[in-house]
């Protein structure tokens, strides 16, 4: 183990920030740091390491309960690693079903600019009128207000 350093050393050696890094500890993804004589956290190498992989995990887009996961295998290299191998070939569906609905935003995106092929005033803007008439319509239930995979990172295998 390195010589212990403060949160905000920790921060720094791995770009993340200090209340993200109270966070994963609230979250039990970081064991406690050990404290001082004046009640400052210490970390050390293994805390470095750590935080390292969970950012690597968030990098790839994956959720906490996954990062849990993997690191409940990371912690016992015993293991068997089927779950692992389950957990990122879910994750690689997600990424795949989200990358289909982004295309289809694209070509949406695309028709809707096709709508104002020249500037003119906003008021004849197809654009502006395309998304006002849209906005007027009704909201099919099972349609999600926002842009993210429904369902997806629902299961996490290996719970």
């Amino acid at each position: 183990m390195n010589p212990a350093m403060k949160i905000g050393a920790l921060a720094a050696a791995t770009g993340t920030a200090v209340e993200t890094i109270r966070y994963y500890e609230r979250e039990g993804l970081l064991p406690p740091a050990p404290r001082s004589d004046s009640n400052y956290r210490l970390y050390g190498s293994e805390h470095t390491e750590r935080l390292s992989f969970i950012r690597h995990c968030r990098s790839l887009d994956m959720t906490l309960d996954e990062i849990r996961v993997l690191l409940r295998f990371k912690d016992a290299p015993g293991e068997d690693c089927g779950d692992v191998n389950a957990l990122l070939d879910e994750h690689i569906g997600h990424v795949a079903a989200r990358i289909r609905e982004l295309k289809q935003l694209e070509r949406q995106l695309k028709a809707l600019r096709e709508t104002c092929p020249v500037v003119q005033a906003a008021g004849q803007c197809g654009i502006l009128n395309e998304l006002a008439h849209a906005a007027a319509a009704p909201v099919a239930p099972d349609r999600p207000s926002h842009a993210h995979v429904r369902g997806s990172h629902g299961r996490v295998p290996g719970r």
